[in-house]
């Protein structure tokens, strides 16, 4: 029987990084290690390593853990930043690719990565051209299999974590999302757990490439994960 895939989680406070350790709570194909700022809540059942360090240590911290894939889920919003445009991008562009790079050297085959429906590097909207740039970023640095994962409004709890007006989106989502028909499917809301588990379903694959996925994509490796 073949190790169990050593996988890095990063943004491991966030809806899907909390979604990802709870999926993989008995799960014995899987070995979870956090890397965060700060310390983070576990689910119950959890057993895995949590390393702390400030961002400037992550590059040592990553080297020691020598994962074999990487889940990211690192990400803010422009009001927790102040409106700050600078420091929005600092987290969910610069700090993915710095971490990614990191992982790469270290030895990692593969990275799924957290990103949006619309990431576009020339859409108008800043939001989405940063998760674009992070997107293209990504794809130059070499790894075996790259997965991104385009979902549209995350659902579920977030820890510490007030959104109000992702809040009242995803208890309006249900109704909403009935008009979503054919193309536009991609836009439909989303379980955070569903895009935790199609991360590490895709964290086992073998097969290299570059694979973006969306809504109806995510349900299906989240179906597989839960298979087993």
């Amino acid at each position: 029987m073949s190790d169990p895939a050593r996988i890095l989680v990063l943004g491991v406070s966030g809806l899907v990084g909390q979604q990802v350790l709870t999926a993989a709570v008995g799960r014995a194909d899987v070995r979870l290690v956090g890397l965060a700022r700060r310390e983070v809540p576990l689910p119950p059942g959890a057993r895995m390593e949590v390393h702390l360090a400030p961002v400037e240590g992550w590059a040592q911290e990553i080297a020691a853990i020598a994962p074999d894939a990487v889940i990211c889920a690192l990400g803010t919003t422009l009001a927790k930043q102040g409106g700050d445009k600078a420091a929005f991008a600092v987290i969910d562009r610069d700090l993915v690719l710095e971490a990614a790079a990191q992982a790469k050297a270290a030895g990692a085959r593969s990275f799924a990565v957290v990103s949006s429906v619309g990431a576009d590097m020339g859409a108008k909207a800043f939001y989405l051209r940063v998760k674009g740039e992070m997107e293209a970023g990504l794809a130059k640095l070499g790894f075996a299999r790259l997965d991104i994962f385009r979902p549209g409004l995350l659902r579920g709890k977030r820890v510490d974590d007030a959104r109000l007006l992702e809040a009242m989106g995803a208890a309006l989502a249900p109704l909403a999302d009935l008009a979503l028909q054919g193309e536009r499917r991609k836009y439909r809301s989303i379980r955070g757990a569903d895009v935790a588990m199609a991360a590490l379903q895709c964290a086992r694959e073998k097969a290299p490439g570059r694979f973006v996925h969306h809504h109806d994509e995510i349900l299906r490796l989240s179906a597989r994960w839960q298979r087993g």
